[in-house]
C-alpha cells in the first residue's frame, strides 16, 4: 500500500514539476542571455522575473512531494511514474488542444500513457523494494552524472544547442534525484544533501539556459529523459531493486522501455519545429556576429 501511495505521489509531482517547465520557459525565454560564468547577475535576472519565480515555486513544490514519494517507493518505480509527466507537458505547451501537436508529439503522449498503465498493472499482487547501496558505487555513479554533463555540455555547439543543454541538465537533475534518494535513508546518507544541492542547482542553470535556444517540449523533453533514464538504470545496478516474476516483470520492463521512448521521441534534435528554429536561431546569431545566447557564453 505505502508503495502506491509513493507512486501516487510521484505522478503528482511530475504534473507540477512539467507544469513548472513551462513557466520557467516562457520567462527564460525573454530574458537577456544567462551565464553561468556571471551566476549574480544570471540569478538577478531570474529572481526579478516574476513569471520565473512562479514556475520555480512550482517545481519546488513539486520536488517536495517527490522526495515524499522516494521514501514510499523504490527509485526506479518513482522515476517510470515521473517519466509520464512528459505527456503533461506536452498537453501544456498544446494549451490542451492535442491536436495542436505534431503526430510525433501525440504519439509520445500515448506512449506514456502505455507506459503508465502497464506500470500500474505490473504493481499488482507484487511488493517492490530496494536496499541501501555500496558507498564507493553511488559516489561512482554521482561522479559520472558530473562527467556527462560537462561532456554534453560541451558539445552543446556542435549538435542542437536546446537539445544538448536540455540532456546535460537532465543528468545533473538525474545525480540530484539519486542523491535525494540516498538522503532519504538518513544517518551518514544524509552527507548526500551535499551533491544533491550542487547537481540541482547546476541543473537549474543549465536547463534555463536550454530553454533560451528551444522550445519548452523539445528541451524539457531531453531533460526528462535523461531525468529518468539514469535514475531508472540506478534503481537496478545501485539500489538492488528486482523485477517481479512471470508477466508482471514483462510489464515492467515495458513499461520502463515504453515511458524513456516517450521522451525520447519529444526530445529528438534535428526533426521538429522547435529545433529547426533554435538551429536557425543559433546561424543567424553566429553569422551576424552576436555571441549565442547561452548559458555558457562569457557576458560582458
Amino acid at each position: 500500500m505505502s508503495t502506491r501511495i509513493g507512486l501516487a505521489l510521484a505522478f503528482v509531482a511530475a504534473i507540477a514539476v512539467n507544469w513548472a517547465y513551462t513557466q520557467e520557459h516562457d520567462a527564460a525565454s525573454s530574458l537577456p542571455p544567462l551565464s553561468l560564468r556571471a551566476p549574480l547577475r544570471s540569478a538577478r535576472l531570474l529572481l526579478g522575473s516574476r513569471a520565473w519565480l512562479r514556475g520555480f515555486g512550482a517545481e519546488s513544490a513539486g520536488w517536495i512531494v517527490y522526495v515524499a514519494s522516494l521514501r514510499l517507493a523504490p527509485l526506479a518505480l518513482v522515476q517510470a511514474v515521473s517519466a509520464s509527466g512528459i505527456a503533461v507537458l506536452a498537453l501544456v505547451t498544446a494549451k490542451g488542444h492535442p491536436r495542436r501537436l505534431a503526430r510525433r508529439e501525440q504519439l509520445a503522449v500515448v506512449v506514456a500513457l502505455v507506459g503508465l498503465l502497464l506500470l500500474s498493472l505490473s504493481l499488482v499482487d507484487t511488493q517492490p523494494s530496494d536496499r541501501l547501496p555500496n558507498p564507493l558505487a553511488a559516489i561512482a555513479w554521482l561522479g559520472g552524472c558530473g562527467v556527462a554533463a560537462l561532456a554534453l555540455s560541451g558539445v552543446h555547439r556542435i549538435i542542437v544547442p536546446g537539445s544538448a543543454l536540455g540532456l546535460a541538465a537532465g543528468v545533473l537533475f538525474a545525480g540530484g534525484d539519486i542523491s535525494s534518494k540516498l538522503v532519504v535513508h538518513v544517518g551518514w546518507w544524509s552527507l548526500a544533501v551535499v551533491p544533491l544541492v550542487v547537481c540541482y542547482a547546476l541543473g537549474t542553470s543549465v536547463l534555463q539556459g536550454a530553454f533560451q535556444r528551444g522550445d519548452a517540449l523539445t528541451t524539457a523533453g531531453m531533460a526528462t529523459l535523461a531525468t529518468n533514464a539514469v535514475p531508472i538504470v540506478a534503481g537496478f545496478v545501485l539500489f538492488g531493486e528486482a523485477l517481479p516474476s512471470g508477466a508482471s516483470g514483462v510489464m515492467q520492463i515495458a513499461a520502463f522501455a515504453t515511458l524513456v521512448v516517450s521522451g525520447a521521441l519529444l526530445g529528438r534534435p534535428g526533426v521538429d519545429r522547435a529545433d529547426r528554429g533554435a538551429r536557425s536561431r543559433y546561424a543567424s546569431e553566429t553569422s551576424t556576429g552576436t555571441p549565442p545566447t547561452s548559458v555558457w557564453r562569457t557576458t560582458q
